[in-house]
Order: structure tokens, then C-alpha cells, then sequence
């Protein structure tokens, strides 16, 4: 496949107001990009772009001049709005090579690019992802790309013989979490279960994580369960990289470790969108659905991951052996720095309060997470989210958050520069989430009486926390426990033609 100018110019010249991105139905495979008027074998230097592969996306690219090259984002699939997640290779270069790409079709006008982030880009020389340096990238507004915002960065090929890979963010693909979680299965842990929750439309895994003593899972045991999810939204790797964190360290030799696992029953489910995942999709599943903003009801077969993971919440919230204690579902955001908590607003005050605590203590653990920039909402645009719906659903036991980090960096207390994440560093914010279960279960001095939520001293403690948080306005009434429990009735979905 070849792509040249004359091409750019049949697209551009038809007056048609649908959008240049309506035309980009799939990622580019092998696309060499040559001069218009150019016809033959392409040459040393004539770039050949390539997205199809797992989590690629690139849909389309024009050449400009042999300096210069405009890229397209391929859309979600079924679903046009999104535009942001980008992977590809580029081939075929000629040492010393100078290129500037602009990613001309951005779905988002905010970004952290904005703030000193840049593109990860590797090679097959050099195969540890690095960013590039943030002085030869640049965003703004351009009138030729209908005053889209564009993302342009400058970028010298040094190695003829390599393929240079460039990504939004670190990726983090289906198949690695699959191989991360086939060597944890071969370790034999007895604290540590894998089984698979349910298939996804293209019949990938779900799989569920269970950690924990295993004398925890005798029948009639009453357990204290912590439920974590993460990629509900495929194109926020980081989110990966910090349940894997939470993960790595569960399931550690660490006595912090081992006292969790002896009072807490820990469910994971690492990768709620599989498909979008492997499809290289920035929020939507494979049918374009948000599936964040599903969970009221989702359809065994629209939804189906959402839907098993869902029912399993239920499940558990109808047995009256097992108490839901958190649910946390783990993101990546695109125009925030730190690592930050939503959590959900209450009528009943000291609920709300202790909903405070947690976030607090990470604060004191992890050095990235901001407790300023965490905040408290009922936003109606975020009512078919895991933290909300369930939020509403289970009861005053139980504390709902979304975990956010940067897609990009972290700003340390007292200082003004900021720290560009790694994927050690992303793990590492997991680790200490972890962490905090200890001080929030008042576990650092480990006895044999029986587990016992945080104390009111604590809570006088962490109210007291020089740090604040916002705690935003809204209009919903509370459910009562009879109407929690009606919505907790799994509903038959109902068909439309």
C-alpha cells in the first residue's frame, strides 16, 4: 500500500463536510509513504508505517513533503468520538533521516502535551520504552486540519537496519497480562487463584484474581472482600501497570503482604475490556460502547465482561458472610498530574467523612498521589460508572473510588517540577496502595483479635490532614436498603429491533 500527496489532495479537494477522520475504518498495514508521482519500489528513506498488530493504531497517513508527515488516529471502534490512543511502527529509514509528524486528529482539545508530555518511542536496537525529549514536540490549534488541535514532534532516525515504534503511552497489551498472570499461576500459591470470570464478545479471557489465606475461603467464613478493577477504558495502560503493582505485591513474600492476606479477601479483575485492549481502542469496547457508563445494566452479550463482573458484586452483596469493603477501579487521566481519587458524595456526613480516609493515608504513602486534587462528586454524566452505581447500591460499609493516574507525570509535595512516570513508577503507586490497607485496618501492630475498621482517633487523625479535598454538588437522594436491594436484581436485558 502507498500513500502520496495526490491522494491527500482527492480527499481534501470534494467540499464534503464529513469529517477526514469518518474515512479511517482500520489501522494502516505495511503503508509506504512516497512522493506524488511516484511509482516503483519505494527507496532507502521512503517510510513504510505499520498499526496492525496488537493494541497498533494508525490509521491513515499523508505525505507532505520527504520532512514532513501528517498521521490520523484511527477512531474506537464503532465510534468515531474517540481519537486519542496511537502505536505504530515506521521501517525503511535512512540514517541521519529527519522527520516531523503531526497527529492531525486529535478527539480531545485538552492534553497533558500541553504540559511538557511527550510520545514513548523504542526501537528494536533499543527496546526499553523512553519519551522524547519534550522541546521537539509540539501542540496546538492548526487552521489547515479544520482548527483541530495537532500534536507535532521532530524525530531523527539514527539506525537504517531498526523499527522504530511510537505510542501515546506506555502499552500494555492483552497477551502481557496474560503471560504475566500464566507465571503467577505456575509459582502454585496457595493464597493466590485464578479463574476466568467469563469471555468477552471476541472471546477473550476475563479473568478474576482471588488473594488471599486461603483460610479465608472455608465455607461460613466471614470475609472482608476488596474488589479492584482495571482497563475498563483500553487506551489507559498506566492503569495496567498499577494493578500490577497491587499484584505484585499481594502476592509477595512482604509480612505487610502476608498480614493482608490473613485479614482481607482481595478480587481483581485486571482487564475489563479485552477486545478495546487488544484493538488498540482508546474507551470502547469492540461494538463502541463506553462500557463505563453501562453499569446500571449491562447486556450479557453487549457487555458481557462488565455484565460477569457485575453479577459476581451482587453475588457477594446479598451473602451475608462476605462484606464489600472497597471497590476501586483504576484509570489513567489525560490532562492531570499525580496520582488521584474520585469518591462519591453521601447525605449522612461522618460517611462521607470516612470515605476521606482512605485517600488521606496514600497520600502519607505515595509521594505522586495528591489528596488536593482528589475529589467528591454525583456529576450526572458519570451515573452508569462502576464507583457511582455501585456506590449507590451497596451500603455504608462499603467505599466506591475511581483510582486516577497521570498519563504523564507527578509533581512531589513542596517542589514545582514534575517527574515523568515510568512503568516502574506506575508500579510502584500500586505497591503502595497495597500499603495502605495496613494503616487503614490499624494492622501495623499485628495481634490475633478480630479485624476492626479504622477507630475514631483515626479519623480524627486524617480529618485533621493539612491536605483538602473538593466536594462537589448534585442532586441525587440517597437510596434506601429496600431500594438497594431491588437494584441489586440482576434484570433479563431487554431486546429492540
Amino acid at each position: 500500500m502507498k500513500t502520496n500527496m495526490a491522494e491527500r489532495s482527492k480527499t481534501t479537494e470534494t467540499g464534503s463536510d464529513i469529517g477526514i477522520d469518518d474515512i479511517i475504518t482500520g489501522n494502516l498495514n505495511k503503508c509506504t509513504a512516497v512522493p506524488p508521482g511516484y511509482f516503483g519500489q519505494p527507496k532507502k528513506g521512503h517510510l513504510i508505517f505499520d498499526a496492525c498488530f496488537e493494541s497498533g493504531n494508525l490509521g491513515r497517513v499523508d505525505y507532505i513533503t520527504e520532512f514532513e508527515y501528517d498521521l490520523f488516529i484511527r477512531p474506537d471502534t464503532c465510534n468515531p468520538r474517540f481519537r486519542v490512543w496511537f502505536n505504530f511502527t515506521v521501517e525503511n529509514v535512512k540514517e541521519s533521516q529527519r522527520v516531523i509528524f503531526n497527529i492531525v486528529n486529535f478527539s480531545k482539545t485538552k492534553s497533558l502535551y500541553r504540559d511538557g508530555m511527550a510520545p514513548m518511542v523504542k526501537s528494536t536496537s533499543r527496546p526499553k520504552w523512553q519519551r522524547l525529549p519534550p522541546k521537539n514536540v509540539y501542540y496546538y490549534r492548526c487552521p489547515d486540519h479544520r482548527k483541530n488541535y495537532v500534536m507535532s514532534f521532530a524525530f531523527c532516525f539514527d539506525r537504517e537496519d531498526d523499527i522504530y515504534q511510537f505510542a501515546y503511552c506506555y502499552p500494555y497489551t492483552y497477551t502481557r497480562l496474560q503471560h504475566y498472570l500464566d507465571n503467577l499461576q505456575k509459582r502454585s500459591m496457595d493464597y493466590y487463584c485464578r479463574e476466568l470470570l467469563g469471555l468477552s464478545v471476541q472471546q477473550r479471557q476475563l479473568d478474576l484474581l482471588t488473594i488471599t489465606n486461603p483460610v479465608n475461603l472455608r465455607p461460613g467464613t466471614e470475609q472482608k472482600v476488596v474488589f479492584i478493577t482495571a482497563r475498563v477504558h483500553p487506551g489507559e495502560t498506566p492503569s495496567s501497570f498499577v494493578c500490577q503493582g497491587i499484584i505484585d505485591f499481594l502476592v509477595s513474600p512482604h509480612p505487610i503482604a502476608k498480614v493482608l492476606r490473613d485479614h482481607l479477601v482481595f478480587k481483581i479483575a485486571p482487564m475489563l475490556n479485552p477486545d478495546g485492549v487488544y484493538l488498540g481502542n482508546y474507551r470502547c469496547s469492540l461494538m463502541g460502547f463506553d462500557l463505563n457508563r453501562h453499569w446500571a445494566d449491562p447486556s450479557p452479550w453487549a457487555h458481557p465482561t462488565l455484565h460477569g463482573v457485575k453479577q459476581l458484586i451482587v453475588q457477594m452483596y446479598n451473602n451475608p458472610k462476605v462484606t464489600l469493603e472497597f471497590y476501586i477501579d483504576i484509570h489513567a487521566h489525560s490532562t492531570m498530574m499525580n496520582g488521584f481519587m474520585y469518591g462519591n458524595i453521601f447525605e449522612d456526613e461522618e460517611r462521607f467523612q470516612r470515605q476521606a480516609i482512605f485517600p488521606k493515608l496514600l497520600c502519607q504513602n505515595a509521594e505522586d498521589f495528591s489528596f488536593s486534587s482528589t475529589s467528591f462528586n454525583r456529576d450526572a454524566v458519570k451515573a452508569g460508572t462502576g464507583r457511582r452505581f455501585l456506590g449507590g447500591l451497596l451500603d455504608d460499609t462499603s467505599y466506591c473510588y475511581t483510582l486516577e493516574v497521570s498519563f504523564y507525570s507527578y509533581i512531589v509535595g513542596g517542589t514545582t517540577s514534575t517527574v515523568p512516570y515510568t512503568e516502574e513508577t506506575y508500579m510502584k503507586l500500586g505497591r503502595n496502595v497495597a500499603r495502605t490497607f495496613l494503616d487503614y485496618y490499624r494492622l501495623n501492630s499485628i495481634t490475633e483479635r478480630p479485624l476492626a475498621p479504622i477507630s475514631s482517633t483515626w479519623k480524627e487523625k486524617a480529618s485533621s490532614n493539612r491536605c483538602s479535598y473538593h466536594r462537589a454538588q448534585g442532586n441525587n437522594q440517597p437510596a434506601t436498603k429496600t431500594e438497594k436491594r431491588t437494584q441489586a436484581i440482576l434484570k433479563e436485558p431487554t431486546h429492540s429491533s
